[in-house]
């Protein structure tokens, strides 16, 4: 994952490694996915990207 000193200033450096998400048309959704794996991880609840994780084409 990211790392984020100083703690509480609400920044990340760099992104978020091992991890994507995709676009779901279905639902209007983002899902994240395990890159290793490939596995879903998670789902966002409103039709926002997440922050600093890459995007599957």
């Amino acid at each position: 994952m990211a790392t984020n000193p100083p703690k509480g200033d609400n920044r990340r450096q760099g992104a978020v490694k091992k991890r994507s998400q995709v676009f779901n048309p279905k639902n209007q959704r983002f899902v994240k996915r395990n890159t290793e794996n490939g596995q879903f991880m998670d789902q966002k609840f409103d039709n926002k990207p997440f922050k600093g994780v890459r995007r599957e084409k």
